[in-house]
């Protein structure tokens, strides 16, 4: 059996989810009201029976951690582990990562104790299922020494992304990295016989993007990284191209590269829909993540419309529509939530905290009495008081940093840990 070795980037700072990530890395991104972005790859690795994985950190890492280390946990029969790689100083070097394919030859050390015979790179934040399997057979059988997942994408999207141009066997001939917008790429379409073969092929999608997914032989990763080069969609896969094997894998499922605060927005809020593009509930294929053993959501008097609920929330005579509750959310009677994506809590407060807080006029965490919120974040931990009005005037709002909440893309961000008083109008 062929050695497989995972490894799972997870080192970015996320600059474009600020403020989500001003305490995190973007994979530990809380997401879907109880699951970590970080758990998408990593349950695709485990689904796949790919069980040996490395995920490399060095941005805001700790709980990223915290997460891993409380989560993945195999017994000793199945040789799995998921084990963590944080950017570390040696005599060697005293560099931190510099870039994807950096943060890879700087622990080449550490994988060598698998002696893979290939290696499976990932991105520890984007949202999609795909049976790795698959993957790693078409790399097999097309005889490649570098396979790149790619997805059909329309013009639109490309200036956003690496598009690749390949021949009728899907062999890659040619890399542009994001395309302007009034650029020819015409000839970059997808070939008619490859198209023809592509199951759920939407109409529209006649352009093949790096999903920043790929398969190498072992050998040829080692030699593609002996030199100065940092990173893999912008260096290494292009300066490949004509020199190495490369195999494009068509991916037609869903896929999204959650790189915006508007995209995180909108993916989380289609979890709410009737049928959405990407299914948690799959027992075929779930997605794992942290045990927490709480109780069941208690649910007093409430409507509560097309929404996610999450596990340990309290909610009481509220109205919630096209919403996620996270964890532990409490939110008090009277408040509306629509639209709105919350995070929830690490903990619950208990009677003598919440009394403390209050003689000092410090709300409790959650949802005060009579708020009204709509088309927000609400990051771990926010305390929200009473008799607030978040985004529902209708008030023409510029982009920034207002201290204890944030607006990008049109959506207002509460940060982890923010105190709202009691009427606020934001």
């Amino acid at each position: 059996m062929p050695r497989i070795l995972c490894i799972i980037l997870s080192g970015g700072r996320g600059e474009r989810l600020y403020p989500l990530t001003k305490e995190r890395a973007k994979p530990a991104v809380p997401f879907g009201g109880k699951y970590r972005l970080v758990d998408i790859p990593i349950s695709s690795c485990i689904h796949s029976g790919y069980k040996q994985i490395y995920v490399l950190t060095q941005y805001a890492s700790t709980s990223l951690h915290n997460h891993i280390a409380n989560t993945y946990i195999f017994d000793s029969f199945t040789q799995g582990f998921v084990e963590i790689l944080a950017a570390e100083q040696t005599y060697e070097r005293s560099s931190w990562y510099m870039g994807t394919a950096d943060a890879v030859r700087k622990n080449f050390l550490h994988f060598h104790t698998q002696d893979p015979d290939y290696y499976i790179i990932l991105s520890g934040d984007q949202l999609y299922r795909m049976d790795l399997r698959e993957f790693f057979r078409n790399h097999v059988e097309n005889q490649a020494e570098v396979s790149v997942a790619v997805t059909p994408v329309t013009r639109e999207r490309a200036p956003h992304l690496g598009i690749l141009e390949v021949d009728g066997q899907g062999r890659i001939v040619k890399f542009v990295e994001k395309p302007p917008a009034d650029q020819d790429i015409s000839h970059l379409r997808i070939p008619p016989n490859l198209a023809a073969n592509l199951k759920g092929l939407k109409p529209g999608r006649e352009y093949l993007a790096s999903m920043g997914i790929y398969i190498f032989n072992a050998g040829v990763l080692e030699k593609a990284l002996d030199n100065d080069l940092t990173d893999f969609g912008k260096e290494i896969i292009p300066q490949s191209v004509g020199r190495l094997k490369l195999q494009a894998y068509p991916f037609p499922g869903y896929w999204e590269d959650i790189g915006t605060i508007k995209s995180f927005y909108e993916t989380n809020i289609s979890l709410t829909t009737i049928t959405p593009e990407f299914d948690f509930y799959n027992e075929d294929h779930p997605i794992y993540t942290r045990r927490r053993d709480l109780p069941a959501s208690k649910i007093n008097a409430c409507v509560i419309n097309q929404s996610l609920t999450a596990d340990g929330c309290i909610i009481t005579n509220a109205n919630i529509m096209n919403s996620i509750v996270g964890i532990r959310t409490i939110i008090e009677s009277g408040a509306t939530l629509d639209g709105v994506v919350c995070m929830g809590a690490d903990y619950y407060e208990t009677a003598e905290e919440k009394a403390r807080n209050r003689s000092q006029g410090i709300p409790d965490i959650g949802i005060g009495r009579g708020t009204l919120i709509r088309k927000a974040i609400i990051d771990k931990n926010a305390r929200i008081g009473e008799v607030c009005r978040i985004g529902v005037d209708g008030l023409a709002r510029a982009e920034g940093d207002f201290g204890h909440y944030y607006i990008r893309d049109g959506v207002i961000v509460i940060p982890k840990n923010a105190v709202v008083p009691p009427g606020s109008v934001l």
